[in-house]
């Protein structure tokens, strides 16, 4: 998880080794030296690069957001405002469909991230100064989806995606750590549960054509 390639940088190099400690030994196993030690640094580079424990949970936070950011691919969903040329019906399934994708490819190949995100919610609880910054880095998701609710046709849009996420985050809890942890749903069941729940909110109209 934190092997390095060609072209990353020292400061991606430690914030993936962060990561990689988080989801095999949980917060106690992360610290500066074993990160130094797990990405073979000279003892000390991590404490150059983030002096404090709080400026190494930050650094964790911000490169979970973004690899998150490359496992979802929100340009594989249709752009707020989008109207397509077939229809609403056609809008409403390439939405259905790109949430699907996200979610399945999410829970299927990257799994070790949800890990970490849940590791660090939990610490962010302890950490006023971590919650700030993690609520601040999630709203790069949050905002997104608000919008294409609105494009949706949500009259309430915020509301919406509260829902629409608290959906999200309990499925992937449930299938990562939870009772759920063997049985991921297939991307045809997530697009069933994606136009359920888009429905109940958003109208009949939402019904999803397969």
């Amino acid at each position: 998880m934190a092997t390095r390639t060609t072209g990353t940088s020292r400061a991606d190099l430690i914030a993936d080794t962060a990561l990689a400690l988080l989801a095999e030994r949980g917060m106690r196993g992360l610290t500066h030296r074993a990160v130094d030690e797990r990405a073979g640094l000279p003892q000390g580079s991590t404490s150059n690069y983030a002096r404090t424990r709080q400026s190494l949970l930050e650094a964790a936070v911000r490169r979970l957001a973004e690899r998150e950011t490359r496992a979802l691919a929100p340009g594989e969903l249709p752009a707020p405002g989008a109207a397509p040329d077939s229809g609403p019906a056609d809008g409403a399934k390439a939405l259905v469909a790109g949430l699907a994708l996200a979610l399945h490819r999410y829970l299927t190949r990257h799994r070790e991230l949800l890990v970490c995100r849940y590791e660090l919610a939990l610490e962010a609880t302890r950490r006023p100064e971590l919650r700030e910054f993690f609520d601040a880095t999630g709203r790069q998701f949050r905002e997104p989806l608000t919008a294409l609710m609105t494009a949706a046709g949500s009259t309430e849009p915020e509301r919406h995606t509260l829902s629409l996420v608290a959906w999200c985050e309990g499925l992937m809890f449930s299938c990562a750590a939870g009772s759920y942890s063997r049985s991921v749903p297939s991307e045809e069941e997530l697009r069933t549960g994606f136009a359920e729940l888009l429905r109940g909110m958003l109208g009949p109209e939402w019904a999803v054509p397969r």
